[in-house]
């Protein structure tokens, strides 16, 4: 339909358009509607100029075809908007509206304008605006449930167009007339069921057909299931169709009696597939959710999916791999029928295997990327052929597609309440093979909301460790992002869960991440004294390393406070451990650190030799970088005692060093070490 970049979030940027010849009907509507964009808004009569975007509804029933209306009016108009054409849907299949924040944040992520992990509802609408600001863009929300949906997404620049698809009226957003959907006229209904039977079977019966349109009354969706029906039995004729219809009598709307008429005539095996799909996350389905679903084989599935395909029962959505969608009209029709035909316990097991499919194919996600590690690659094998990605980059443009699908089946299984251990299990794996393809930075956002959802179960079931380990990530995130006090926080509630649940680990992560926030807001008295509780904790259980690492921390604190005689023996500590552990590289900068505060304190001679002693450690680490920042602080020192020539000589030394290092950056020793945490995405389950 147009020249597109596909954000499998669901929002899509698009250029320009082309032709789309599979549009029928509505000239009427396609009028008005555009009448309607150059029409003179209230404000423009009153003088003023329009403070915000034009709103243009659409409104229908679910099958009305309004969607299909307003991707034309978009395809017509898209030229006159250079900036694209962005689309958001604002409800889930089941009619559950879409989180504003949601929307707002995959709308920026379409305009290349990622939010950071957490932000605030307001803050990522505001975002969203002054993104727009300025710019010529056609928005097309759809399937918005009220109002106060759109208005949070409205940008505030006159030039831009929003097309609101819904139910009824948007009460409350001025300046809005709708164009509500009726049935198609005749000749294009007609047509509609032609694309499915052929022209012979409508040409030999036109009153036949035409009252078999009036039965469907015009509406898009039952004339699809209808011509979806004449197909599959080739020797049925039109009339045949409408007896049916007749027969069923008048209970219900005409696309419930064609669906039901659809569905009855299905194999028993197809119908409970069909019914199942009304299970599948976010309405996105492929062969592996429905082999899943219904216990059946993966390309038996995708037959039988494409099969509803030419049904009308389902659509097959533009992707690089095999992906379906659940019309949202016939969505409340299948839901009914699991509740009649199927048992609790059997959907409950359907959930089940499907939420055991996504796992095992999230472990393989990740394990293409650990070929080099026996053991990945062992599990790897180990598993059927059907669940294995060929290469990382397969396994990446799965993990895109079927973003949005994983996400909502975190969401859908934590909402279950039943299947806990399974939901674990799927977030845990879902955190490490986004984190594995996309980076801990660009997942940061989808990482905030899983992890916040592992804080659910946590607390639901009572669980302190799993509570800790989310509590530790979501404050990570916090503090990436600048909510340094919402990260103190989380990281306060977190020790207390690792208190609570036993966990050295936690608990000594904890008082550390605490030391950090403090460090960050300045107070360093604090961060000090946390560090310190960190490092005894540490020192306790003789994990050395570790212990070598936090009394650099601790100096860093002390240093920033402008105590360099505390920073001095943490500092003295921290190489002392470093050369014991034999990590020669954190030996070379601890060594480094020294040196440094040795000369804020006044100490230019043993800052001297301390920098001579870490540029031959620094040597032996092979780290080109810190040789030449060392180089360059050897040279500042010699000119504050007064020898320019042997100062010159390491300045020509670091340009070498420099000269030679394919990644030249800033000097790493350039300032005590802050680093207050890198954030760790953990997995909140031990079980791979």
């Amino acid at each position: 339909m147009t020249d597109q970049a596909v954000d499998t979030g669901g929002v899509r940027l698009s250029g320009h358009a082309v032709a789309d010849s599979q549009f029928l009907g509505r000239t009427r509507e396609l009028k008005e509607l555009r009448a309607d964009i150059e029409r003179a808004g209230l404000d423009t009569l009153s003088g003023k100029k329009p403070p915000r975007a034009r709103v243009l509804l659409i409104a229908g029933r679910p099958g009305s075809g309004r969607t299909a209306l307003a991707e034309e009016l978009v395809r017509q108009v898209a030229d006159g908007y250079d900036d694209g054409v962005l689309r958001a849907r604002l409800s889930e299949p089941d009619g559950t509206p879409v989180p504003t924040e949601r929307a707002a944040r995959e709308l920026l992520a379409a305009l290349d304008r990622p939010a950071p992990a957490g932000a605030a509802e307001d803050d990522l609408t505001e975002a969203l605006r002054a993104a727009l600001a300025g710019r010529r863009t056609l928005i097309l929300l759809d399937d918005a449930t009220d109002a106060e949906q759109v208005d949070a997404l409205l940008p505030d620049s006159p030039d831009c167009l929003v097309v609101a698809v819904s139910d009824g009226p948007l009460t409350g957003i001025s300046d809005v007339r709708p164009c509500t959907l009726g049935g198609l006229d005749t000749k294009s209904a007609l047509e509609l069921l032609t694309r499915y039977t052929g022209s012979v079977r409508i040409t030999v019966d036109p009153r036949a057909a035409e009252g078999l349109v009036e039965e469907c009354q015009g509406q898009p969706a039952a004339l699809t299931l209808a011509g979806g029906w004449l197909a599959a039995r080739p020797k049925a004729a039109v009339a045949d169709l409408a007896k049916h219809l007749h027969a069923d009598g008048d209970d219900g709307t005409p696309l419930s009696r064609v669906f039901r008429l659809a569905y009855g005539s299905l194999p028993s095996t197809a119908a409970r597939i069909l019914r199942l799909l009304s299970l599948a996350p976010a309405g996105l389905v492929d062969p592996h959710t429905a082999s899943a679903l219904a216990g059946c084989s993966v390309n038996g599935a995708r037959t039988t999916l494409d099969d509803f395909v030419a049904l009308g029962l389902l659509r097959a959505v533009d992707s690089p791999l095999p992906q379906y969608e659940v019309p949202a009209c016939l969505y409340p029709f299948l839901k009914a029928l699991t509740g009649t035909q199927d048992r609790p316990g059997e959907l409950q097991l359907a959930r089940a295997r499907m939420l055991e499919r996504t796992v095992r194919l999230l472990q393989s996600c990740r394990a293409i990327t650990e070929t080099d590690n026996p053991e990945a690659r062992e599990k790897l094998q180990g598993m059927p052929r059907s669940l294995r990605f060929p290469n990382p980059r397969a396994a990446e443009d799965w993990l895109r597609v079927r973003r949005p699908a994983l996400l909502a089946a975190a969401r859908l299984a934590v909402a279950d309440g039943e299947l806990d251990t399974l939901a674990r299990r799927l977030m845990s794996q879902l955190v490490r093979a986004m984190v594995a393809h996309f980076g801990t930075q660009a997942a940061a956002p989808d990482l905030y909301g899983i992890h916040g959802l592992v804080l659910d179960v946590a607390e639901r079931r009572n669980l302190p460790r799993e509570k800790a380990a989310a509590l530790l990530n979501l404050g990570d995130l916090d503090a990436q992002t600048g909510r340094t006090t919402d990260a103190l926080v989380r990281y306060r509630s977190a020790l207390d869960a690792g208190r609570q649940a036993n966990d050295p680990y936690a608990t000594g992560r904890a008082m550390e991440s605490v030391g950090g926030a403090h460090q960050e807001l300045g107070d360093y008295d604090r961060a000090a004294d946390w560090f310190g509780r960190a490092l005894a904790q540490r020192l306790a259980r003789d994990e050395r390393t570790e212990a070598a690492r936090l009394y650099g921390r601790i100096a860093a604190a002390h240093t920033y406070a402008g105590r360099y005689g505390e920073a001095l023996r943490n500092w003295r500590a921290a190489v002392a451990g470093h050369r014991k552990n034999g990590d020669v590289a954190a030996h070379a900068r601890a060594l480094s650190e020294l040196a440094r505060v040795q000369e804020y304190a006044g100490r230019p001679e043993e800052s001297l030799r301390t920098c001579h002693e870490a540029v031959e450690w620094a040597r032996r680490a092979e780290d080109v970088r810190l040789q030449a920042a060392l180089q360059l602080r050897l040279a500042d020192t010699l000119e504050h005692l007064g020898d320019p020539a042997a100062a010159q000589l390491h300045r020509g030394t670091a340009e070498r060093l420099l000269g030679e290092d394919p990644e030249q950056g800033d000097d790493p020793g350039d300032g005590p070490k802050q680093d207050a945490d890198a954030c760790e995405i953990r997995s909140t389950s031990a079980e791979d």
